[in-house]
């Protein structure tokens, strides 16, 4: 794990991480899934989580859509629809 980023997972059990990215990605571009998690405000509340830290995220879902070999395109189609996010989720100034 990133270590700028890994203190924000470390009660999380990777593989339900997994799944609940690959649910709310599929959901998020009009896919047949079904997002069933907790709201991203509510489930961000209490981690104290700054710009930089969402920035860093960010970083790291590019690298690996990059590793994927996902068209930069297709890349920022994603990002743009996940951009709104940072609202519910950076809770600190």
């Amino acid at each position: 794990m990133d270590a700028r980023i890994g203190a924000f997972f470390k009660d999380t059990k990777p593989a339900h991480l997994k799944q609940q990215l690959a649910d709310q990605f599929c959901a998020v571009l009009n896919g047949p899934c079904v997002y069933d998690g907790e709201t991203m405000k509510n489930s961000h509340a209490e981690l104290k989580i700054a710009r930089k830290g969402f920035l860093a995220l960010v970083e790291l879902l590019q690298a690996a859509m990059a590793a994927q070999q996902i068209p930069f395109a297709a890349q920022n189609r994603l990002l743009a629809r996940l951009a709104p996010m940072h609202r519910e989720i950076i809770t600190l100034p």
